[in-house]
């Protein structure tokens, strides 16, 4: 149903660094660039059949986060979510809600981490177990 998903950035070099780093640990490679008709620059960031975008606002107004929006990226293990959530945070990130583990839900045991990138957008690392 999703075609991928875009978050805008007020400084895309070093949202590429950060996303490099923490997309890197589920095997994701350098982003293609793109910048567009306006000298906007856009990353995409294109594995496993998805696609995960950063741009500059093309608005020319200050990127923002949705309250109530989040960006989750499926692990393989309750390792690979502890190690996105470390990754992340030794790149900029903030560690926010319940440290990395399993949690209880109507959906079962579910692995988890919650952390804010350097724009303020929440990713959440998840692995369904």
């Amino acid at each position: 149903m999703i075609s991928h998903v875009m978050i805008g950035s007020n400084d895309i070099e070093r949202s590429k660094a950060f996303y490099n780093a923490v997309l890197g640990v589920l095997g994701a490679g350098e982003p293609m660039v793109h910048v567009n008709d306006t000298g906007h620059t856009r990353l995409f960031y294109m594995h496993g059949g998805h696609t995960f975008s950063i741009s500059e606002p093309i608005n020319g107004e200050e990127a923002n986060c949705a309250n109530g929006f989040t960006i989750g990226f499926a692990c393989d293990s309750l390792e690979q979510v502890t190690e996105m959530h470390d990754v992340a945070i030794a790149n900029g990130g903030t560690s926010i809600e319940d440290p990395p583990g399993p949690r209880e839900s109507t959906m079962g045991t579910m692995n988890l981490c919650y952390f804010l990138d350097p724009d303020g957008h929440k990713v959440c690392g998840i692995n369904r177990g």
